[in-house]
């Protein structure tokens, strides 16, 4: 599942194509995604503008005039692609990298279940094979059932040493449970969670709590918040991770899987100099875990 590096790699793709824009025509499939379409959802869509494009978790908030807001999430296999104004063109349109440069804009596919077409004649197409991505309108994002209660954003100031401290330090589970409550801090998935404990040497297994018993910051906090921007940092720049459907909005995968240095690497050697360890798998929570037991206490 795209994880924040991933969305946000999308939402710099997409934001250039639509921000600004009216939305001239919205065509939906008969299928439910995750969540049926709201009702209404083409007659209240068409006709605005996107005002803005920005990214909450692993949302996409797209604002829209008049007060509406439009919620997006890729799911599992969910993908955006965009279609310049003159797809037969083969060039982009002034705006960069992140148009999909296709001979001809094709027809919709048996899984294309949602095309918006605007008013300078681009268009954006949202695939989803698995369907398990969603599409919501709200007045308000945050009180939206899917949105309300997230922690504070990990590239945000509000997610520092003192305040992940205090976490830790109210919590009897395991560090790397912590990082995926999305309730303590939004938008951090498996893969950074793991990428992340190895850069701060912090074992995937230890106790929160451990960590920062008096709920002050210590080292080892102050290692991991560093390490945690970082990374997600790193994978933004690299347009984030593609391990199976992921796509950018131009079609590309991402490049920070290329980067790893623990997940899916079992087996292997810890590419930490002087350590020698050899990486490990474990289940946490249902969830694969990759660390090197050599490095990460």
């Amino acid at each position: 599942m795209p994880e924040l590096p991933e969305v946000e790699t999308v939402r710099r793709g997409l934001a250039p194509a639509v921000e600004g824009k009216r939305i001239r025509r919205v065509r939906i499939s008969e299928k439910h995604l995750r969540l049926p379409w709201p009702e209404g959802f083409v007659q209240q869509v068409t006709g605005r503008r996107v005002e803005a494009l920005s990214r909450r978790a692993k949302f996409l908030l797209w604002r829209l005039s008049g007060g509406l807001w439009m919620i997006s999430h890729l799911g599992m296999s969910g993908r955006f692609t965009v279609f310049p104004p003159d797809a037969s063109a083969g060039q982009p349109q002034g705006l960069g990298e992140f148009y999909f440069q296709p001979a001809s804009a094709p027809e919709p596919a048996p899984h294309d279940h949602l095309i918006m077409e605007f008013d300078d004649g681009a268009r954006v197409v949202y695939a989803d094979p698995r369907r398990f991505g969603f599409f919501d309108l709200t007045e308000d994002p945050a009180t939206h059932p899917m949105l309300r209660g997230l922690g504070p954003e990990p590239l945000s100031e509000d997610f520092n040493a003192a305040y992940l401290a205090r976490e830790l330090s109210r919590r009897a589970a395991p560090v790397k449970a912590v990082l995926l409550d999305q309730h303590v801090v939004a938008g951090i998935g498996n893969i950074y969670a793991c990428e992340a404990l190895f850069a701060a040497r912090i074992s995937p297994r230890r106790m929160a709590r451990s960590l920062s018993p008096s709920g002050r910051p210590t080292q080892r906090v102050e290692r991991l918040v560093v390490a945690t921007k970082q990374i997600l940092e790193e994978a933004i720049r690299a347009g984030g991770s593609t391990l199976r459907d992921y796509r950018r909005a131009d079609g590309r995968e991402g490049g920070f899987q290329q980067k790893f240095l623990v997940y899916g690497r079992e087996g292997e050697p810890c590419l930490r100099e002087g350590c020698g360890g050899v990486i490990r798998r474990i289940v946490q929570s249902g969830r694969s875990t990759f660390f090197c037991p050599g490095c990460q206490r």
